[in-house]
């Protein structure tokens, strides 16, 4: 298994929310690949560009993976994606990985002004179609490749405006999915699942697999081509008062989960789709603190891994091993003194041997 680790402008590894800046970024990037790490992710949080700080760390590091996770596609045109897409794998030399979600209609509609113009299935597999039809033609400008669908197209490409060959034109596209279609949709089109970090593991067993197999299947493909990629909830601490806190907040995250009914369907799998129903009501009602008091402990500790900083990586790997190909890790996992830091590397060489 591969071992990944965010890295977003507002955050440092210390829990603690700081500016790093172009200076920070590129320090904290080149410190992630020096401590043994595979990859390094940037995700649309905290109003950040994803893009963005994978540009700084291209120009500081020299063998780490470097991959959207994830970047939310419809506020973005297909050319607009693929443009700073082909430039990062340009720049980092073939270590770019181009990692799309869809992200909720409330969320696109009021808080990227994008319109809802269909279903988001059938709209992301015309998006990555056609991605891929602009990344060809930038391959091979004088025999352009286009796409024409119902919601995306993609037919005029003049030379002055077009990118033209690069050294490694294959650029891996990762698609996070927590339902069905967009699971199968993952095997079926992309080259890795990128599992919403609600998954539990029983839902990306008995749920998640079986679709991405499915849409591999359909393609020809074997789903041994396909990465499984996930960045699962962590509750750790260097100490009791630390893992207290943050197992409190864990609570409030799944209760936040419990407010979207995207996820009632991880809910549903363990057999808790009343509650989750419940909770839903009460998020209408804007009782959270009344939310955090209905979860139980059971319950919270199966949307995560759980334990001391010491021994979080045995947990994960007996969690995630034979699932995932590749875990990454929070923004906020400790990583802040030197023995966390030496901590880290035997986490890592731990989930190294715990390969899917």
């Amino acid at each position: 298994m591969k071992v990944g680790i965010a890295l977003i402008e507002g955050y440092s590894f210390s829990r603690e929310q700081v500016t790093l800046g172009l200076a920070g970024l590129g320090a904290a990037a080149k410190r992630l690949e020096d401590l043994g790490f595979d990859g390094i992710i940037s995700s649309e949080t905290a109003g950040h560009d994803p893009f963005f700080p994978l540009l700084v760390a291209a120009e500081h590091t020299r063998r780490v993976t470097l991959a959207t996770g994830i970047a939310v596609a419809f506020p973005r045109s297909p050319m607009v994606t693929a443009q700073m897409a082909w430039d990062l794998q340009r720049f980092s030399h073939g270590r770019f990985r181009l990692g799309l979600g869809t992200q909720v209609k409330g969320h696109n509609e009021r808080r990227y002004g994008t319109p809802w113009t269909s279903a988001p299935g059938p709209r992301m597999r015309e998006y990555v179609q056609c991605v891929q039809a602009i990344f060809r033609t930038f391959q091979t400008p004088e025999k352009p490749t286009y796409f024409e669908g119902r919601h995306y197209r993609y037919t005029l490409s003049p030379p002055v405006f077009t990118a033209g060959p690069i050294e490694h034109p294959r650029i891996p596209i990762d698609l996070a999915a927590v339902n069905p279609y967009m699971s199968a949709l993952a095997g079926e089109l992309g080259d890795g699942v990128f599992a919403h970090p609600a998954c539990t593991a029983r839902y990306l067993r008995e749920v998640i697999l079986p679709q991405v197999e499915r849409g591999a299947h359909k393609a020809g493909r074997s789903v041994s081509d396909i990465e499984i990629i996930g960045a699962p909830i962590i509750v750790t601490g260097t100490n009791a008062e630390e893992l207290a806190k943050e197992r409190q907040l864990l609570k409030r995250r799944v209760a936040f989960y419990a407010s979207t009914r995207t996820y009632h369907a991880i809910f549903e799998v363990h057999g808790w789709g009343d509650l989750g129903k419940e909770l839903h009501a009460l998020s209408l009602e804007n009782r959270w603190d009344d939310m955090v008091k209905r979860i139980p402990d059971e319950m919270a500790e199966e949307f995560a891994t759980v334990g001391h900083l010491d021994e979080i990586g045995a947990k994960l790997a007996e969690r995630w091993g034979g699932l995932l190909t590749t875990l990454n890790l929070p923004t906020d996992f400790p990583l802040h003194t030197h023995r966390e830091e030496g901590q880290a590397g035997d986490m890592i060489a731990r989930l190294h041997a715990a390969g899917r």
